[in-house]
């Protein structure tokens, strides 16, 4: 890339903050977000509630840095349950998700359902399966495989649609949709796909490992109950091998050893649960639907309502943690993407900060809430401080990766001066694009954390399914996946039209 390609645009030369520019737009956008955040800060609840938070901490320091590897009992045993649940999970929702794909642009009916479907998190549908299936591989797989599809289908159907339209337009005006895709987005999109798809099946190593926070036996089973009871040093030594599997993934994960994984793993998933046909009917038709609802009471419903948490606090609280974690998300990639870059401080310091980004953005934000939790006790201070460092590292790590390509045009400057009036403008419109694409998945996992007892709706999500209540559980799901929903319509109206960077790994 010439030094030419790389000079300021005019808007950056005459002041990125100056009204008339678009930096002057994201500004006020940032402004904004972080001035509505600090207004109702105050509403959070950010208490301490543990005495002595230091010393925990270096339990829990003193356990990474010297790991019990000989106390680790049948670590492979989950280990490998954990990659062939992530690895059929995926395939799955492979299967599912293409053909959705190809009508995805052409049908508001299956952007409606992949939408719902993919607004759910994971460990939801997990709870939901858990019901008919019990603690079964089939819970397991089909929890990664439903918002998966729909994920699948949403991803793969803009990745489609970006293909050049010449080799289309070159096509006999009569042929169909399947045709069009195999002779001439295929072939063109191809590498993409597939690039996507490992990244995904990424996503589902981490999302496999959070099944075992409720009970499948997962690396994640081991790693809770290790934290919960106090091994420190068994808990880090499993951590370690978590932070080992995702760094080794290039490898193990090389396409010529799918096959061999996809046989070793189906022979771990067994055995398989028997589907008892009523009781999945008796489930889906009358268990998650409000009995006054199914008897056309309507007066009944109002006694139904009574069995409802109060719904303003929960939306409250789990829209409050979610504007808090984008925001923190935001600061924390300001601060750390710099660590990272090729621009600032020398190979050492770049190695470190590449470490622990890989470290924060590796470990599921569900897994950083609950060691947060251990030390600091039940608040919105742990998710907050979990969903801003996991989604912080992730964004600061693409746009360190961005700014690496960018040849600076003005010599002399000191770091900060670069930093200030030569990078950041160049890679904010990037940096903000992926928070608005991440604050859809933010809220996501804002709902799981209240599986830890923050008054998110997860909270009482759980608490439903807990107490049997499916029919209040479901329409708790109901709300949040309309949550999700509506903010991912305001984070698409919202966000940079022009990307200068790849950001399908952040979805």
């Amino acid at each position: 890339m010439s030094e030419a390609s790389n000079a300021p645009a005019p808007h950056e030369r005459r002041g990125w903050w100056s009204a008339r520019t678009p930096g002057a737009r994201l500004a006020r956008h940032t402004l904004g977000l972080i001035a509505l955040a600090v207004v109702l800060v105050p509403f959070a609840d950010l208490a301490i509630h543990t005495r002595d938070p230091w010393m925990e901490l270096g339990r829990m320091l003193r356990g990474m840095v010297w790991p019990a590897w000989g106390s680790l009992e049948s670590p492979f045993t989950a280990l490998g349950l954990t990659i062939a649940i992530a690895l059929w999970g995926t395939l799955a929702g492979v299967v599912l998700g293409f053909p959705l794909a190809l009508l995805f642009a052409r049908s508001r009916l299956v952007r409606a359902a992949c939408a719902f479907i993919r607004a759910i998190h994971e460990l939801f549908w997990a709870l939901l399966f858990m019901q008919v299936f019990g603690l079964s591989a089939l819970t397991a797989l089909l929890a990664l495989a439903i918002p998966y599809a729909g994920i699948f289908a949403k991803v793969y159907a803009e990745i489609l649609e970006q293909t050049p339209a010449a080799p289309r337009d070159a096509l006999p005006p009569r042929c169909g949709r399947l045709s069009r895709f195999f002779y001439s987005e295929l072939p063109l999109a191809f590498a993409q796909l597939v690039a996507y798809t490992r990244y995904r099946f990424e996503c589902g190593l981490r999302a496999s490992v959070l099944l075992g926070f409720i009970g499948l036996p997962t690396l994640g089973f081991h790693l809770e109950t290790a934290f919960r009871e106090g091994r420190y040093p068994e808990a880090g030594a499993l951590l370690w091998l978590f932070y080992l599997l995702i760094a080794s993934l290039p490898w193990w994960g090389h396409k010529r050893l799918i096959p061999l994984l996809l046989v070793g793993g189906a022979w771990l998933l067994g055995p398989w649960p028997s589907v008892d046909g009523a009781l999945l009917w008796r489930f889906v038709s009358q268990d998650i639907w409000p009995a006054a609802l199914l008897a056309g009471d309507w007066a009944g419903l109002d006694q139904w309502a009574t069995r409802l948490p109060d719904l303003g606090a929960a939306v409250g609280n789990t829209l409050l943690l979610g504007l808090l974690g984008t925001v923190g998300a935001l600061l924390v990639a300001l601060a750390l993407w710099p660590l990272a870059c090729r621009h600032f401080g020398n190979r050492g310091t770049r190695l470190a900060s590449h470490g622990v980004m890989i470290m924060l953005r590796s470990t599921p934000e569900l897994m950083l809430a609950f060691i947060f939790l251990l030390l600091l006790g039940p608040s919105l201070l742990p998710a907050w401080l979990a969903l801003a460092l996991h989604n912080g590292a992730l964004i600061a790590f693409l746009v360190a990766r961005h700014a690496d390509a960018v040849t600076p045009g003005m010599p002399g400057l000191s770091a900060t001066g670069r930093y200030a009036y030569e990078l950041l403008p160049r890679v904010y419109p990037g940096l903000l694009a992926l928070l608005y694409y991440r604050a859809e998945v933010i809220l996501r996992e804002t709902a799981i954390l209240g599986m830890l007892g923050v008054a998110t709706l997860g909270y009482y999500i759980e608490e439903g399914f807990d107490y049997l209540m499916f029919d209040v559980a479901f329409f708790l799901l109901l709300i949040t996946a309309l949550l999700n929903i509506l903010v991912d319509a305001l984070s698409r109206r919202l966000r940079p039209r022009e990307v200068p960077f790849e950001d399908s790994c952040i979805r």
